[in-house]
């Protein structure tokens, strides 16, 4: 009866232990104020920034799944939050102009990449890369955040948004890189952005005013005169690039608007979900061991020969299963959190609507993708300026590759 009493203590001991150990803690986001800038600063050292829609690694169903999420709702977080970051950044009022675009813009001082690693409610993990129109890069860096229910209190559209303390410290680190420019140095950025856009419409002109090196660094090797013609017009190509990428702007702030109200339900939702599954899977976890435990004892008190214990060991056993059972059936219950889940993010899209823009009485339509518009509007600009310099794109091809 002695060695039944300890091997029951232990038994009972395990099974408090494994309660204790499946409990589930939430952590809270330290919160970060965004910086302003104190003063104004001088138009001539605003450097304006590009932000490029965020890219995801490819996530599987399961995976996916595991995480809380679904691909359609990754690929509309991958044009929200963007744009919540420009918005951010217009807060802190250290830029010119800030603007979304769907590619790599040329005509940006400032670029920005990201990367979305996580993101399902509770946690959002970004990977973001700045780098400036030299090559320089200015930040490589991971930011991770977990928040609670609380979090999305007093969430005001394009200023605080659940996860503001993520948008307003890569917002803190980009200006605080920026600060340490000197006006010297911001101009030079300024203006091998402004000689990169050239090179890319006329390289015929502009090839040799620029040297690039092994690690993709750009230096100035000579500038145009103030007055160089082929210069005007290439920046009056570059205002009509502008044109258009406010036109995308104008588009995505429509899709972040009109996802708001659904994506903050969504992640409430399922940050709810995520919680409640944990403990489902916790009292789970409990219900199977301690069935487990259960019959281990019945077993125990068999091999032990405890006086009149058939019984007592019978009912253990069915008890041990129906818990066990019991157990199962939480878990299946967790599933259909997930495919609620799905279904909560079928709703989201990235499609973009025809654009037509009218310049100088002609009227271009463009359609498909952000991208396959963005790309094709590229196109057009340069036939405006083939046709407004009489150049064609034999003249300005690679010599030893005529017709490229």
């Amino acid at each position: 009866m002695i060695i039944f009493t300890r091997k029951c203590f232990i038994i009972c001991s395990l099974l408090f232990f494994l309660t204790a150990c499946a409990t589930y803690n939430a952590h809270k986001i330290a919160k970060t104020k965004i910086l302003h800038a104190q003063q104004e600063i001088p138009e001539e050292e605003l450097l304006d920034v590009g932000i490029t829609v965020f890219k995801s690694s490819e996530i599987k169903e399961r995976k996916a799944q595991k995480e809380g999420t679904n691909l359609d709702v990754r690929n509309a977080e991958n044009h929200f939050i963007p744009y919540h970051l420009k918005n951010t950044l217009e807060q802190s009022a250290y830029w010119g102009m800030i603007r979304v675009t769907p590619l790599e813009s040329e005509s940006a001082d400032v670029l920005v990449k990201g990367e979305i690693i996580e993101s399902n409610g509770e946690n959002l993990t970004l990977k973001i890369t700045v780098s400036d129109s030299s090559g320089k890069v200015w930040l490589k860096k991971k930011y991770k955040a977990t928040v609670t229910g609380k979090a999305y209190d007093d969430n005001i559209p394009g200023q605080k948004d659940a996860f503001q303390g993520i948008y307003n410290a890569i917002s803190n680190d980009i200006a605080d890189y920026m600060k340490k420019l000197s006006p010297e140095e911001i101009k030079e950025i300024r203006t091998i952005s402004k000689i990169k856009f050239a090179k890319d419409f006329a390289p015929h002109a502009f090839g040799d005013y620029l040297e690039e090196d092994k690690r993709g660094k750009f230096t100035i090797n000579r500038l145009p005169s103030d007055d160089d013609p082929m210069m005007e017009r290439l920046l009056k190509i570059r205002e009509r690039e502008y044109m258009f990428e406010d036109t995308i702007n104008e588009y995505y702030e429509g899709f972040y608007n009109e996802m708001w109200p659904p994506y903050k339900d969504w992640r409430m939702l399922n940050l709810t979900e995520r919680i409640a599954l944990a403990e489902q899977k916790r009292a789970a976890f409990i219900r199977q061991a301690g069935g487990v435990l259960l019959v281990a004892l019945a077993i125990l008190m068999e091999v032990q020969d405890v006086h009149n214990s058939g019984a007592l060991t019978g009912a253990l056993v069915i008890a041990g299963g129906q818990v066990f059972l019991s157990g199962i059936n939480i878990s299946k219950q967790a599933e259909m959190h997930y495919q609620t889940l799905q279904e909560l993010g079928e709703s989201f899209g990235s499609e973009m609507k025809p654009i037509v823009i009218e310049f100088e009485g002609k009227k271009y339509e463009l359609s498909g993708t952000a991208e396959e518009q963005y790309k094709r509007w590229r196109e057009l600009l340069r036939e405006i300026y083939y046709s407004e310099t009489g150049f064609a794109p034999a003249d300005v091809s690679d010599p030893e590759n005529p017709g490229e």
